[in-house]
């Protein structure tokens, strides 16, 4: 019996010594660094997924959703209620007519929906959530321009600082505890 568990130990020691050797050497050479910046690049195009989500918007019940696709590209839509005197009270949803993302940077437009569009120019910053998953994880922070045309085809222009926080994610597995 010892010495099948003696062959074992010996077996493994020998199969994993190769892979180390192999490990040391990719560290050590110059194509070890070019993995490592590899690397880096893919965690901060996930760090930009990482914004994706739905965030509030103006009013209890309005919403943004901004979903980072890869190359920094963004699409989403804004679900908010209509005031105009057509559309008070309903839901509407404008879709971004473009949007990109350079670092945490966030600039997008929306279509035009009952003579309505909006312009955001802004950025993310962490919030007070403590987890991924949290309630305002993160925060996007940035100036909104409301843009109105009127029948006359006169657009009027209405700009303000806003501070959209992330909602919870429902799903996300709470973080481990140490016992």
């Amino acid at each position: 019996m010892k010495i099948i568990l003696l062959a074992i130990l010996c077996i493994t020691g020998i199969l994993a010594l190769p892979t180390t050797r192999l490990l040391a050497q990719e560290a050590n050479s110059p194509g070890g660094s070019a993995q490592s910046e590899k690397s880096s690049t893919s965690a901060a195009e996930k760090g930009g997924r990482a914004y994706s989500g739905m965030y509030s918007f103006l009013k209890d019940g309005e919403f943004l959703q901004v979903t980072v696709e890869d190359g920094g590209s963004v699409t989403g839509y804004i679900s908010r209620y209509g005031d105009g005197e057509s559309d008070k009270g309903a839901f509407l949803d404008q879709f971004f007519k473009n949007g990109k993302l350079e670092g945490t940077q966030l600039n997008f437009t929306t279509e035009i929906v009952h003579g309505v569009s909006f312009d955001f120019r802004g950025a993310f910053e962490r919030g007070n959530g403590k987890n991924p998953g949290d309630e305002a994880y993160y925060v996007l922070k940035g100036t909104l321009t409301q843009n109105v045309t009127d029948a006359d085809k006169k657009v009027t222009s209405h700009s303000r600082d806003v501070a959209f926080k992330l909602f919870p994610q429902e799903g996300t597995p709470a973080p481990a505890t140490r016992k």
